[in-house]
């Protein structure tokens, strides 16, 4: 599933469609107008222009000449194996096998408008391969406002790729100093991975301590999720750190401008959340190769015997747009709106009541019940969860606390339109909290909590 991390890492070729050039240039500046990104086409796009109410901070369309390095005014090349402080993991802490360099071999613009990370295999069959952050590290949501954090890009499409790990991620500010020694603490937040050159994403945020309420190092986790022509056309991948509510924050990540993943601010505690997000976050693009998330999916150690060597990650652009403090804007380049709930914020049962609550907040709005929810007891120790979606919905997530602690998050089972988990091994007076995430027509929502007893 998730990017299981770090102690400090993280962090395409045919069949786009060509436009005639003024239709091409209409479509840019229209999506400009409205906050979103063109995907596809086989050149090089502008970076989107911020959307009204945004201000962008930082951005690169990487139009350096062919085979040229990076502006290190604003890139950081990270080399070798890992930082190389006291007490700084090494491989990146993620157990990966290739050395990063600052060689134009792995890492180096196109001259075509692109930025390339090509991770190649020596004759001795040691790997090589990219590793780049933003110098600067001050990319923050002011309290009030939103941050968002974009790039448009091609994942790696080698014909054999157990083993291949192309991210696009942000780290705490504070990581940089001391090597990410802090992590989770300073938080994390993987806008895109993919394992396993399987054309998937997942998006994940990583918090707190080691195996603590963010579950690290696996981290509160998507998991990997269909991405269709994400290694053949760019994508944009996006976060979003929304603070407009400072007592009710939350991330959104976002694929080609819908919201695909939300994390709220009460999935963990206050003082967790505030030091993981109320602070700068500089980015960083990588292709790694081998390690615990490659491992993890295929249930196996990669890389494999006959992984292909030299198939790049490709980024047309990086765009950091903000609002200001205060700001009502909700940003179009977000894909989302601010949403409505008018259910009730809680609800309490000790027996089989499932009960009706009136629609999420997230990504857009409702104002009509468009679900049922609910748990029961339906073995010793067992308790099935419950959710069934008015409108039908292509996934619901289920996220649970036993007693309080341990928030755990699944995908869950879908049975005619009646989704379902089972929750095992409860004792009796066992407080089981949950709550829910579902698609109704595209946008993503978020319900209220619930809580159930379990009386054996």
């Amino acid at each position: 599933m998730e990017k299981v991390t770090m102690l400090m890492r993280k962090n395409a070729p045919a069949g786009r469609r060509a436009l005639p050039a003024v239709l091409g240039a209409l479509l840019l500046l229209l999506a400009g107008a409205l906050g979103l990104s063109v995907t596809g086409g086989s050149a090089a796009a502008a970076v989107p222009g911020p959307p009204a109410g945004w201000t962008t901070v930082f951005s690169d369309d990487f139009n350096g000449a062919s085979g040229s390095g990076l502006n290190r005014a604003d890139w950081l090349y990270d080399t070798g194996t890992g930082y190389g402080y006291p007490g700084a993991a090494t491989m990146w802490g993620t157990g990966e096998i290739e050395t990063a360099t600052d060689s134009t071999a792995n890492v180096y613009q196109d001259g075509s408008g692109h930025l390339v990370i090509k991770p190649i295999k020596d004759a001795s069959g040691h790997w090589t391969s990219g590793r780049i952050e933003t110098q600067r590290t001050d990319f923050a949501a002011p309290a009030g406002g939103q941050l968002e954090i974009s790039a448009s890009l091609k994942q790696p499409a080698p014909a054999s790729g157990l083993g291949y790990w192309p991210a696009f991620w942000a780290m705490g500010a504070d990581a940089r100093p001391v090597g990410a020694t802090n992590w989770p603490s300073i938080g994390e937040l993987d806008i895109m991975e993919d394992v396993n050159a399987l054309s998937q994403h997942s998006t994940t945020f990583h918090c707190g301590v080691w195996a603590g309420e963010c579950h690290d190092p696996d981290g509160i986790s998507s998991g990997l999720q269909a991405c269709s022509g994400c290694q053949t056309g760019f994508h944009t991948y996006s976060v979003v750190i929304d603070r407009t509510n400072t007592a009710a924050e939350q991330l959104r990540f976002l694929l080609d401008g819908q919201v695909t993943y939300t994390v709220n601010e009460n999935q963990v505690s206050t003082g967790t959340w505030q030091a993981a997000v109320d602070h700068g976050f500089f980015a960083i693009f990588d292709v790694a190769i081998g390690g615990s998330y490659p491992n993890k999916v295929c249930g196996c150690t990669s890389p494999s015997a006959d992984i292909s060597s030299g198939a790049a990650m490709t980024v047309d652009w990086i765009a950091v747009n903000r609002t200001n403090s205060g700001s009502s804007s909700s940003g179009a380049s977000t894909g989302t709106s601010s949403g409505t709930s008018t259910g009730a914020t809680s609800g309490t049962s000790t027996g089989t009541t499932s009960g009706t609550t009136n629609g999420g907040s997230s990504g857009g709005s409702t104002s009509a019940p468009d679900y049922t929810a609910g748990a029961a007891t339906t073995g010793s120790g067992q308790v099935r969860i419950t959710f069934v979606p008015t409108t039908p919905a292509a996934y619901v997530d289920v996220h649970y606390l036993v007693n309080g602690a341990g928030q755990q998050n699944f995908r869950m089972a879908n049975s005619g339109g009646t989704w379902t988990q089972t929750v095992n091994g409860l004792a009796n007076g066992t407080v089981l909290t949950y709550w829910f995430t579902y698609e109704k027509n595209g946008p993503q929502y978020d319900t209220p909590h619930f809580t159930y007893t379990y009386s054996g």
